[in-house]
């Protein structure tokens, strides 16, 4: 992944999407990933079809506290089961940042884009251009430009392991 532009459309969410909404806890006891992408923001408001119609390579792109609530790692999973091979937001709850990281799923932070979405600069279907080595990402759509957080070489070097037990595995 390092140096890879990524390009895919973005679903736009709001602030506070709480794990609950990513992936409901009616569906806690399905232990395979690969199936727990077809619950992926099944009780989102106005995503209820996301897992249906949601794209390889397409993005999740939303606005403060992404990912509060529980500390479920299917949150994480049912994502990158399904093909969103990022999720930018402005910040992320802990709980979640740690569990993306652990499980070598890529999460940017984007200073401003909870503002941005409330004003219209990215949008549901919106074509975007992601460099995660760089940060920047380019609405390809409306000519707008954001600049990320690039991700440490740390947290580089455990997402291409394929998470933290990896990475772990490699260094021993």
């Amino acid at each position: 992944m390092k140096d890879a532009v990524l390009r895919g459309r973005a679903w736009v969410f709001g602030d506070d999407v709480d794990t609950d909404l990513i992936y409901h806890n009616k569906y806690l006891a399905e232990t395979d990933p690969k199936k727990m992408a077809q619950y992926s923001f099944e009780y989102y408001p106005g995503k209820e079809n996301f897992a249906k119609e949601v794209k390889p390579g397409d993005f999740v792109v939303a606005g403060r506290n992404f990912g509060t609530g529980s500390s479920r790692e299917h949150a994480v999973y049912c994502l990158k089961e399904i093909g969103v091979p990022m999720v930018l937001a402005e910040s992320f709850a802990r709980i979640y940042y740690r569990n993306a990281i652990n499980n070598g799923y890529p999460v940017l932070f984007v200073k401003g884009l909870s503002e941005a979405i409330k004003e219209g600069k990215v949008r549901d279907g919106d074509q975007l251009e992601v460099n995660a080595s760089t940060g920047v990402i380019r609405n390809l759509t409306q000519g707008v430009e954001f600049q990320g957080d690039a991700v440490t070489d740390l947290e580089m070097e455990i997402m291409e392991a394929g998470g933290l037990i990896e990475y772990l595995k490699s260094k021993a």
